[in-house]
């Protein structure tokens, strides 16, 4: 089954809740399929990793040039994920936006670039998240600059959580 793909209030940026199924051994659900790919406009993933939140802890903000994010985020916590378009091309130019997402509202967010995002676990245990970029972390054998630009090492930026 297609997850149901919706764009969200920030141009380019879209969610879909995880298909979930379940049996008596617990339960799976797709995240990626290479039929997927044309979803949005986005290209395929080209590489996948796992990341481990601790509960209060943040990742980000910070934003891509290139790169188009696949986020799912699953469980076993919740997170208050945020983003801010900070396109100037953009008609939804400015616009932020807040979501809770997790375990109690597992779903997949597709982050073009340009959009800055960050994510708080606020749940009360570590949560995973993944990420199926569409472009390899600092390119072919990572010989490339880091596609980003970092707010967080940024004393004055303006995308804050709270």
């Amino acid at each position: 089954m297609k997850p149901d793909f919706q764009e969200l209030a920030i141009k380019g940026v879209w969610q879909a809740p995880l298909v979930i199924y379940q049996d008596r051994r617990g339960w799976l659900c797709e995240v990626f399929r290479a039929d997927w790919s044309g979803i949005a406009g986005i290209r395929q993933p080209v590489m996948g990793y796992v990341s481990s939140t601790l509960p209060g802890m943040v990742r980000g903000p910070h934003e891509h040039r290139q790169q188009t994010d696949w986020f799912v985020f699953a469980g076993p916590s919740d997170f208050l994920v945020v983003l801010w378009d900070n396109r100037t091309d953009s008609p939804t130019a400015g616009r932020r936006l807040e979501l809770k997402m997790g375990a109690g509202s597992p779903g997949m967010l597709i982050v073009p670039p340009g959009v800055v995002h960050a994510y708080k676990n606020i749940g009360h245990c570590a949560g995973l998240v993944l990420n199926f970029p569409d472009r390899l972390y600092r390119g072919l054998n990572r010989q490339e600059a880091v596609d980003e630009i970092r707010y967080e090492e940024q004393a004055d930026h303006r995308f804050w959580l709270e």
